[in-house]
């Protein structure tokens, strides 16, 4: 997939709440053997009630359990941060 590709699917499954780009972007992450990017992008796929499979959920298993859980943390921290700028998560509590 060029990158081209790979940007406008990012776009879709960000700003547009895309859920087939979202799994499309982590498909292309297993394939390429990605670990923290294929967490984030699983993690944005199910945000986005993306249909998973069983091979999903087992590679992304397979990443967290190889990480520390200081490391999982930040990586689950920046899933929120992509999130969020492109959207506001209205299933999160807002302070104040």
């Amino acid at each position: 997939m060029s990158r081209a590709q790979t940007s406008e699917l990012v776009k879709r499954a960000y700003a547009a709440g895309d859920a087939d780009a979202a799994v499309a972007l982590l498909d292309q992450s297993i394939a390429l053997g990605h670990r923290r990017i294929a967490l984030i992008r699983y993690l944005q796929a199910q945000y986005l009630e993306a249909v998973l499979d069983a091979r999903h959920h087992e590679y992304v298993r397979g990443v967290a359990a190889r990480m520390s859980p200081d490391t999982l943390a930040r990586v689950v921290g920046e899933a929120r941060v992509r999130r969020g700028r492109q959207s506001v998560d209205e299933h999160d509590e807002c302070p104040g």
